[in-house]
């Protein structure tokens, strides 16, 4: 089984071969993943949100992304590994921005970093790709920048911001990331861009143009509440569980778990014995 690497992501968009990317978090999901055949595994700072129970991605921490990573590391046997770098890993400056991509390398044993905006971080992208650590772009709804933009809305609806967006692209190829995340922008943004750059893009929420897709795994088995429009569930796993808790609950309540199937059992001679001990101990 041979190991995904960027330089093989690269090659796909080549030979016209569809990238799949799905975001997980734990050691269980990502060897499910891993095993599926999936391309690349994206440890993503919705980390925040799906696991951690925040608002939004602002709050997760470096450390509880290596901590997250290095669970899915140990999982992916074939599947690249990217680290999602949370917010004001990188914003403040170049050497945090290479610290902390490293930490993703060194700790977690990740194989490259994501890093979301376009020219207003720049400079930390290229300190990053420069140090040897490879990135992943993402453009379009950037959820870390939510407050600037006034929410999470669909981007480069208008074609003064299809055009920045697309500027950015192409200084993040420039730049020297090896793939691009475009997250809900039109689908004829999408095409264009997709259609410009030579490194592959990846969508969420982007149409069917893209080299590749990629979505939050609780998402598409349905463990989550309401998901984007740009969401496919594949399965129900949540309400499976949810009844499942629920008959366990029942069952524990009306005594019908355990049952002797469920439980361990001593040797009759060993029972006799322990009896005929308690009896003695009364007796003295």
């Amino acid at each position: 089984m041979e190991k995904v690497t960027t330089a093989s992501i690269r090659e796909m968009k080549g030979r016209g071969e569809r990238i799949v990317m799905i975001s997980t978090y734990d050691h269980l999901t990502a060897k499910m993943v891993d095993e599926a055949g999936v391309d690349i595994i994206l440890v993503g700072d919705s980390l925040a949100n799906v696991i951690l129970g925040h608002q939004d991605t602002l709050s997760v921490t470096m450390d509880e992304m290596i901590h997250h990573t290095k669970a899915v590391s140990r999982a992916a046997k074939r599947a690249l590994v990217v680290g999602d770098m949370p917010f004001m890993s990188y914003q403040a400056s170049a050497e945090d921005a290479i610290k902390n991509a490293g930490r993703f390398l060194k700790e977690g044993r990740a194989q490259a970093v994501k890093v979301e905006g376009g020219r207003g971080v720049m400079k930390k992208v290229e300190a990053i790709v420069q140090s040897g650590i490879p990135v992943m772009g993402h453009l379009g709804l950037t959820p870390q920048w939510v407050h600037q933009f006034g929410g999470l809305k669909v981007r480069g609806k208008t074609a003064a911001a299809a055009r920045a967006i697309l500027e950015d692209a192409k200084m993040l190829e420039q730049a020297g990331v090896f793939s691009l995340v475009l997250e809900c922008v039109p689908w004829q943004l999408a095409k264009f861009i997709t259609e410009k750059l030579e490194i592959p893009t990846i969508g969420c929420g982007a149409g069917f143009h893209c080299d590749g897709q990629v979505l939050v795994l609780h998402d598409i088995v349905g463990l989550t509440g309401t998901t984007p429009k740009f969401v496919k569930r594949y399965a129900d796993i949540g309400g499976t569980m949810r009844k499942a808790i629920k008959d366990f609950r029942n069952d524990v309540k009306t005594g019908k778990f355990p049952t002797l199937e469920h439980s361990y059992e001593m040797p009759a001679s060993e029972v006799k014995e322990l009896a005929r001990a308690r009896k003695r101990k009364r007796r003295g």
